[in-house]
């Protein structure tokens, strides 16, 4: 039997790239009841406010919302928000302590896909973006798309 292929992304926090400079990321495990991993391939998963926190050694994600799967039995949690353990590397998880103490740094989620059968979650080191860097950056954006806009249509009377 082959590789299995990498699957297509069932969550996405976009909001992350807007209001943090992503400067770091890890890919980690998941411990997920035998529902939960349903619901999740289901699509039914939010991370637009989730946020990882690391405790004893351990580090723990805080407010992803997996719904409770329809056909589940008594298994199915209770709080779909509950809080979940994320499966790193020990030296992982020492330099993502010593990076996110310092001021201004926080452990974002970033996207939830499947990759060779099992759940993972994309978390990036995320530093604090002030309202001035995100007008700045939107500026940007659409001085690039005025720039690739400007190409195209310059492209067209050439032809």
């Amino acid at each position: 039997m082959g590789k299995k292929s990498d699957g297509k992304v069932l969550a996405q926090n976009k909001k992350a790239s807007h209001d943090y400079f992503i400067e770091d990321t890890y890919e980690a495990g998941m411990v997920l009841t035998g529902t939960e991993i349903k619901s999740l391939r289901n699509g039914r998963a939010n991370i637009g406010d989730a946020f990882a926190t690391i405790r004893n050694g351990e580090v723990h994600i805080h407010n992803m919302h997996i719904s409770p799967f329809e056909q589940g039995n008594r298994s199915n949690p209770l709080d779909p928000t509950r809080t979940r353990k994320l499966l790193l590397h020990k030296v992982q998880i020492n330099k993502l302590l010593g990076l996110s103490k310092q001021e201004g740094y926080s452990i974002v989620p970033l996207k939830i896909y499947i990759r060779n059968g099992y759940a993972k979650l994309l978390i990036g080191l995320g530093k604090g973006k002030k309202q001035y860097d995100k007008r700045d950056t939107a500026a940007k954006r659409d001085a690039q798309r005025d720039i690739q806009r400007a190409l195209r249509e310059k492209q067209k009377v050439a032809r």
